[in-house]
């Protein structure tokens, strides 16, 4: 028999030397050379399957090994060809090692993967039933329920591709689900909905350059598991933070059988569109979870060296998932180095968002900004240039603003502070302005820059834009847990009725809270985040944590005409693309321009400079700022903010400036342009609004 890669597997009697470097499975033209890290097995066995992955048909000894790396180079193998692994070594859970050399393992370094997953209890390394811990080691073989690796040919033709390097000053990030995103899009052919392929769409790409979109930013498409307790209940991983997989495009993504060619040709198509892509990636924890879950890769190889122990060899868990990778490991640092080399050298991938970064950057003492991780990140030379973005927290602590220079972070005092403004009113003016002006008492230190601050109101993780003005409670029990998983301080306001309403006046009401808050999203200073489907009025009917609901719940509803905001959200971002002042690349720090005016002008009702009284009013809900050189190259730019309950006449700066022109008021449903004369003053600012005037000055 022979595999599709040409080996004539019932002619394999060995395997040659081969070399220790690099890690994974690597075809080099005339055969393939195999190398897997394992400090502390005692014999690791190459396993080889026929084209279907269903039947093992050789299983060989890997005859070398150099510095813990298993090595051997099977001649005459190629892409195409079907394998795992076996590792012998130690049982002694006590001690951190679970070997157990009858559960078929996948190499680490696996470019694609082959067969089906299904949940038996022979993943699970111990006897079913007991903690994981006990030294009863089950001997069941779970290679016919378990995935296996494929050989890959890594060639493809980049020829004409550009990355659009975009400036972080003029990105704009839409983050998405690659199923989500298109599922329901009538305009993507039924096929492609839900794929690599869909994303890459004329269709979807259309949508994204109407919005003004720089940068599309992906949930996991690392190949990952369901949860078993989630397919007992009918449920997935739909968000897909359960990697398994750090090299691989997940399979069920692809419209085709090549999932690595088709996430390249959607890479190609939105660069072609100017569009960067950048990859949440989940290097803090493995679809292994705790000591009771399966064996299926690392904790198979080597236990005491990928994950995070205690003395006792029990896992230590800051990521809520049941383990924590040994980022702090060289060998498994390499690991995420290498995975992330790959996806920017192979896959042109433009960056990446760092899931609970701050799990990873833990050295002894805790979190360190100085880790070795951080310094290796930050001094690579294949990952300079690219987006890096850290999630500043894990389930322990939340660092945000601690990271070094050259990697920014999502910045949730921001989110808090504009649903607290809006919404509940338990953010005063200060805070607020603090946060509209780039956060300076975050991000301000080490040379970093506004953009530091990944700004954003919603994200996947949460209520959506609509759900946020229409629900004070988590709405949960489709998940399955009781109403008790999802956050509890949501920062919400249901506007009178929990849920759906028929009233006008609510529905009113909670559209100019929606618009109100994506404006402040992409009026402020740093990089502003949007999450797919927001615009098109998407609702999650209240459930805030929807990582389990593959279904309408999660997708995004595009015959949702009535509710859409798609006109405002370009008008936006046309704006912040139109006015350089919203895309400060200094901190301001009250310097004059030529024409005597501050950088950054506060303003109170009067259009006056604020005072520290009109700060510490907390009653205060009206207040201004105003930006623009005021020269013929720039127009001074005045964004007026009433999130009170009532209309507030506000008066416009006088001279230099003879008129102002209203660009945009979000209390209206549709964009208009109306011109004031200064004479004309004061001007009534409807409640709950916020309005962007532009000036030229004496041109006017």
């Amino acid at each position: 028999m022979t595999t599709s890669a040409g080996t004539a597997l019932s002619q394999i009697a060995r395997l040659e030397a081969g070399r220790p470097y690099p890690l994974g499975a690597i075809w080099h033209g005339n055969g393939v050379n195999f190398a897997l890290f394992s400090a502390h097995a005692t014999a690791v066995e190459l396993c080889l399957f026929d084209d279907h992955a269903s039947r093992e048909v050789a299983r060989i000894a890997l005859p070398a090994s150099t510095d813990q790396v298993w090595h051997g180079y099977l001649p005459h193998a190629g892409p195409g060809l079907i394998y795992g692994y076996r590792v012998h070594g130690p049982y002694e859970p006590s001690q951190g090692h679970r070997y157990n050399a009858h559960k078929l393992l996948i190499d680490p370094y696996a470019r694609s993967f082959a067969g089906a997953f299904r949940w038996t209890d022979e993943h699970f390394g111990y006897l079913a039933g007991n903690t994981g811990g006990s030294l009863e080691i089950d001997n069941r073989d779970n290679a016919w329920a378990t995935l296996k690796c494929r050989v890959v040919d890594p060639a493809y033709s980049w020829h004409g591709d550009r990355a659009p390097r975009t400036a972080w000053a003029d990105t704009i990030i839409y983050e998405a689900h690659v199923k989500g995103c298109t599922m329901l899009n009538r305009e993507v052919p039924e096929h492609l909905r839900g794929t690599y392929a869909g994303l890459g769409h004329p269709a979807f790409i259309a949508h994204l350059l109407r919005l003004g979109i720089t940068a599309l930013e992906l949930l996991p498409i690392h190949e990952f598991i369901d949860e078993r307790r989630l397919i007992q209940a009918g449920l997935v991983n739909y968000w897909g933070y359960n990697s398994l997989g750090f090299f691989a495009p997940a399979t069920r993504y692809a419209s085709s059988g090549d999932p690595i060619g088709e996430f390249r040709d959607m890479v190609r198509s939105l660069h072609a569109a100017g569009i960067e892509i950048i990859l949440d990636v989940v290097y803090n924890h493995t679809a292994e979870m705790d000591a009771a879950g399966p064996t299926l890769a690392f904790r198979g190889i080597d236990n005491a060296s990928y994950y995070r122990l205690d003395d006792g060899g029990r896992y230590t868990d800051w990521t809520g998932c049941g383990n924590t990778l040994n980022v702090a490991h060289p060998r498994v640092m390499q690991l995420v180095m290498d995975s992330l080399r790959w996806w920017v050298s192979d896959m042109h991938v433009d960056g990446f968002r760092i899931d609970l970064a701050t799990a990873i950057a833990r050295e002894a003492g805790g979190f360190d900004p100085g880790c070795a991780f951080l310094d290796t990140l930050r001094q690579d030379p294949t990952l300079a240039g690219v987006k890096l973005i850290a999630e500043p927290w894990d389930v322990t602590a939340c660092e945000t603003g601690r990271f070094p220079p050259g990697i920014a972070e999502w910045n949730d005092h921001f989110r808090d502070a504009a649903r607290g403004f809006w919404l509940t009113g338990s953010t005063r003016c200060g805070e607020f302005a603090s946060r509209l002006s780039g956060s300076s008492d975050l991000f301000r230190h080490s040379g970093r820059m506004p953009q530091a601050s990944i700004n954003f109101v919603t994200a996947h993780d949460g209520y959506t834009l609509t759900d946020v003005v229409a629900y004070e409670r988590k709405h949960n029990a489709a998940n399955g847990q009781d109403n008790a998983d999802g956050n509890n301080d949501n920062r919400s306001n249901n506007c009178g009725i929990e849920g759906a309403s028929t009233d006008p006046d609510i529905q009113a009401l909670r559209a100019r809270l929606q618009r109100a808050l994506l404006a402040t999203l992409m009026l402020a200073q740093g990089v502003p985040m949007m999450v797919a489907g927001d615009e098109l009025g998407r609702t999650q009917g209240g459930n805030n944590n929807t990582y389990c609901q593959d279904n309408a719940i999660s997708w995004a509803a595009w015959d949702n005409p009535e509710n859409s905001i798609v006109a405002l959200a370009a008008q936006l971002i046309r704006l912040r693309r139109e006015h350089p002042a919203l895309r400060r690349i200094r901190w301001f720090d009250g310097s004059l321009s030529a024409m005597g005016e501050l950088d950054i002008a506060w303003l109170w009702r009067s259009g006056e400079e604020m005072t520290r009284a009109h700060w510490e009013d907390e009653a205060n809900r009206c207040f201004a700022f105003r930006l623009g050189r005021n020269d013929a190259n720039e127009k001074a730019l005045l964004v007026v903010i009433n999130a009170s309950a009532h209309d507030v006449e506000f008066t416009l700066p006088s001279a230099p400036y003879r008129a102002w022109e209203v660009q945009l008021d979000t209390t209206l449903p549709e964009p208009s342009v109306a011109r004031i004369n200064v004479a004309n003053s004061p001007l009534s600012v409807p409640a709950h609004g916020l309005l962007v005037l532009t000036s030229d000055s004496g041109n006017s």
